[in-house]
């Protein structure tokens, strides 16, 4: 057990034996932290990415089995081009190091979104590190990349209408077990926790049918600011609510 101190002075208690299994992070306020220091977005992009790599690694130290982050929705296309170029060069720094170090430190990578938008490099790197990520058991983190909730689910039904037109399947057997296989998550357990710092209260388009029964928790904290105390209040709060999923 984990005893940390919390803003309002109380305790915030974390059962490091029964932690979620699954944990989401909409990665948001890197924009606001960079402007509140006198600093382009971009710098605030770049201390987003070094909070990632920070808070990934202390998830697999604690023994999460899987983290999502939501990195690039299909919406943030629309942000200047040299915010968005400046969002893909850091990827790309990323992924760089990953190859060197994900099976030294067994942290897997997978990548939720349409990837062809990307540039060409880009999505090798992410065939590289995802065919890097089959060959051992570890801490899965998955990178939601170009990717947006509803755009997941149409595309989901575009792929089971195909099926249907093909033969291969019924429109009135489909279940939604059968529909999660159409979707980018497939064979990824649901996101038990949510969290969003920042302090806006709302989703997104992030997750949208996997998140049906998620806790959600919401912070004020940028996400540059998201700290490992930050982690164990959202952790300790999902361990204080009772999770009835319909029930009573």
């Amino acid at each position: 057990m984990a005893f940390i101190k919390s803003k309002e002075g109380g305790e915030a208690q974390v059962d490091f034996d029964h932690l979620p299994r699954h944990v989401a992070i909409i990665m948001d306020g890197n924009g606001r932290w960079a402007k509140r220091r006198g600093l382009p977005r971009t710098a605030g992009h770049a201390a987003g990415a070094e909070n990632f790599r920070t808070i990934a690694t202390y998830c697999q130290k604690i023994g999460l089995e899987y983290l999502t982050v939501y990195a690039f929705s299909t919406e943030n296309w629309k942000r200047p081009l040299e915010e968005v170029s400046a969002i893909m060069g850091l990827l790309k720094k990323y992924l760089l190091e990953s190859i060197e170090k994900m099976e030294r430190d067994k942290i897997k990578l997978h990548f939720f979104g349409d990837l062809l938008p990307l540039p060409q490099e880009l999505r090798e790197m992410c065939a590289r590190t995802d065919a890097i990520s089959k060959r051992y058991d570890g801490m899965q983190v998955n990178v939601c990349l170009n990717y947006g909730g509803r755009d997941e689910i149409v595309r989901a039904a575009r792929a089971f209408a195909a099926d249907c037109a093909a033969g291969k399947k019924a429109p009135e057997e489909l279940t939604e077990e059968d529909f999660s296989h159409y979707l980018y998550s497939d064979g990824v357990p649901d996101p038990d926790l949510v969290i969003r710092p920042s302090g806006e209260i709302r989703i997104s388009n992030f997750l949208l049918w996997q998140s049906a029964y998620a806790e959600f928790y919401y912070t004020d904290a940028l996400w540059p600011d998201f700290s490992k105390e930050e982690l164990h209040k959202a952790l300790a709060a999902y361990q204080g609510r009772s999770r009835r999923f319909g029930g009573v």
